[in-house]
Parts: C-alpha cells; structure tokens; sequence
C-alpha cells in the first residue's frame, strides 16, 4: 500500500476532482457560446449600449401672412350725450316726449307757457309796423319831394331799424319757449313734469345719440410708434356673441395717463338696433402690422431657457431621425401664435408633440406630421 499512488490520496479528494473539471468544462461552453454570439454579428448584453426613441409629432413650417393685434379692452360711450336746459323761464305747459322715445333734430320736447313772451312779441310788431311806415313816408317826402330835414329823416330811419331788432330779440325769445332736440337721438332722461316751474338753464331733459356709438379705451405707451389715427380696429363684446365691429380709430391721445401709462384711443362704429349700449365692455384689436410671409409657430412648441426660447425640429442623420434644438428670435404673436424672426426656416419639421421630453441628439420617431398653412 506504500508503494502505491493511489494510497495516499485520500477519498475526500477523489472525489472532488470530477466536479472541478465539470465547472471548467461548463466555462469552456460558456466561452464557446460566447464567442458564437459575437461570430453571429451581436454584441454582449454587458457591451451593448442603450439608445432611447421618442415618439414624436411635428408640423412642416412655411411662411405665411400674419397680422399682429394689440388688444385692449375698451368702454362704450353714446357718440354724443347733452343735457337740454330751458332757455326760457315759466311753468312747463305741455310735455310731449316721454323717457325711451326717438326724436329727431329739432323735435319739439316741451312747451313753458309763452302768454306773456306772446303778447310783448304782438306790442313790438305793432310798433314795428309803425316805425317802418314812418320811414317811408319820411323817405319820400325827403327824398322824393325834398320835404323835411335830414335830422328828422334819420331819426324815422333808426327807429323803424330798432323797432324791428327788438321784435326779432322777443320772436327768438318766443320760439325758445319750446324746448328741442339738438340732434336725432333717444331721450334718456326726463327731469320736468307739467307745471314744474323753470328758469334759463334748468335742466329738463338728456338725449344720447347711440347710432353711430364711440368705443374707447387706452393703449400701452410702448405701442406708440405704431398706433395711430386710422388704424384699422376690430371690437366685439361678450355679451353679444357672434357681432364683430370693424372700423378705424378716429382718435389717437397726444398725451400718456401717467396713473397707468397709456395714451386714449377712440373708434366711432354703426349701431344698427341698438344693441350696443353706452358703458358696455368691449373687446378691441387694433392692428399693429402685418406680414406678408411670416414664420408663424404654435407658442406651445417653444421651450423658454436662460437665453430666450429654442425649439426642437426633426432632422434625418445617417439613415436616422433626431432632435435638433434651434435657439429662436422671436417677434410679436397672438393668442397661441408668435412669429420667428431667426432660428427655423421654411420646411423644418417642428416638434410640436413630445418637445418637452427630447434633449439635442435624441433619437425619435415621428408617429404624426401635418403641413403648416402657409401663403
């Protein structure tokens, strides 16, 4: 037993030898098929590196027309709005409009009893008539027949002048016994009833004239340069859903409000049924210019930075898609609409779906593309 090998080993050890060569038979397949796998044209899972795709959706851009608005909210007003006062004193005799009516230029309102404006009118045309037929007779005795002095002559022609300057003073006195519309209009308020006694300047009755109306409103002093008289004005109101009011400004203030740094605009619109009523709220734009071909983009689609605002577009690399930032310009917008004066150009697929979650470099995949509506 001495002179053999297999004596002194023991048989703890025997049988541990198989199992070693088992675990390196097991390495030598793994090895094997390792190197199957990269003969096969594939990578180790361990070697392999991850690349994300975004699904994206973009809009291919092209110029097109773009107005820029300034909108403001403005207030209505009545195009013209008087208090009528009695020119005349006396007790309101006859009231012939009532609150609410339409009256025309001149209409007759009321009437303050006139007996005694009356009956001094009927005295100075009874002296009026004397003194004209005292000037021609005296006329032609002097003039004709050379009868009469000059003196005597002139004093018949003055007094027959005066005597008609005074009936003309009380006939216009006389007539401003009625009171009367300055302008077609409605009556919006009436302050006499029959009987009330007045005196020159009381105030008897108010008329608005609400057909044309006037809309204003202010207008931020850095849009100074570009609004003006004639500029052209778009106005609708809430509570009149579907009426759309265009004309033009027919005033510009020369003068900034220094309590909120805007400057007074007016607009003067039709008001066919007077639906529109003085005090309204009204919503005005005012354009400030317009373009013909303009890079117009969903405001959505932009990212704001530290720098200003870039945007993320589709472009083809290497038989890949991937998302490039442009750093933007921008100029004026409205409502979700703003203009790009540097950054994109006609053509470029704007992401405007998924923009948020792409960095530059990215990979994506665009699951949706439309056409911008460009002219």
């Amino acid at each position: 037993m001495t002179g053999s090998d297999d004596a002194v080993v023991p048989r703890r050890s025997r049988r541990t030898i198989p199992a070693v060569l088992t675990g390196a038979l097991m390495l030598g397949s793994l090895a094997a098929c390792g190197g199957e796998a990269r003969a096969d044209g594939q990578e180790p899972a361990s070697e392999r590196m991850v690349t994300r795709v975004i699904n994206v959706e973009t809009l291919t851009l092209d110029r097109r027309p773009f107005t820029e608005v300034v909108r403001i909210t403005g207030t209505v007003q009545a195009n013209r709005d008087v208090t009528v006062s009695a020119e005349e004193a006396g007790p309101i005799r006859e009231i012939l409009v009532d609150r609410g009516a339409t009256v025309e230029t001149g209409q007759a309102l009321a009437r303050i009893d006139d007996a005694l404006l009356q009956s001094q009118v009927d005295e100075a045309r009874a002296r009026a008539d004397l003194a004209r037929e005292t000037w021609d007779r005296r006329r032609r005795l002097f003039e004709d027949d050379g009868v009469g002095n000059e003196l005597v002559y002139l004093e018949a022609r003055y007094g027959a002048e005066q005597a008609a300057a005074a009936l003309r003073t009380l006939e216009e006195r006389l007539s401003r016994t009625v009171i009367r519309a300055p302008f077609d209009g409605l009556v919006e308020a009436r302050e006499v009833e029959v009987g009330t006694m007045v005196a020159s300047g009381t105030l008897a009755f108010r008329v608005v004239e609400v057909d044309p109306i006037k809309v204003a409103g202010g207008v931020p002093e850095r849009f100074a340069a570009d609004i003006e008289r004639g500029t052209a004005v778009r106005v609708t109101f809430d509570p009149l859903r579907g009426d759309v009011y265009e004309g033009q400004l027919t005033f510009s203030g020369a003068t900034v409000n220094p309590r909120n740094r805007t400057f007074p605009v007016e607009t003067v619109i039709r008001n066919p049924g007077q639906r529109v009523k003085p005090e309204m709220v009204a919503n005005m734009e005012l354009v400030r210019r317009e373009l013909d071909h303009a890079m117009v983009v969903p405001q959505d689609a932009l990212i704001r930075v530290e720098e200003g605002f870039v945007a993320f577009v589709a472009v083809d690399r290497e038989g890949e898609t991937l998302a490039e930032r442009r750093h933007l310009r921008l100029g004026g917008g409205q409502r979700n609409q703003v203009v790009v004066e540097e950054g994109l150009e006609p053509g470029d697929r704007l992401i405007v779906v998924g923009q948020q979650q792409v960095a530059h470099g990215d990979r994506v995949r665009v699951v949706a593309s439309t056409e911008s509506n460009g002219g």
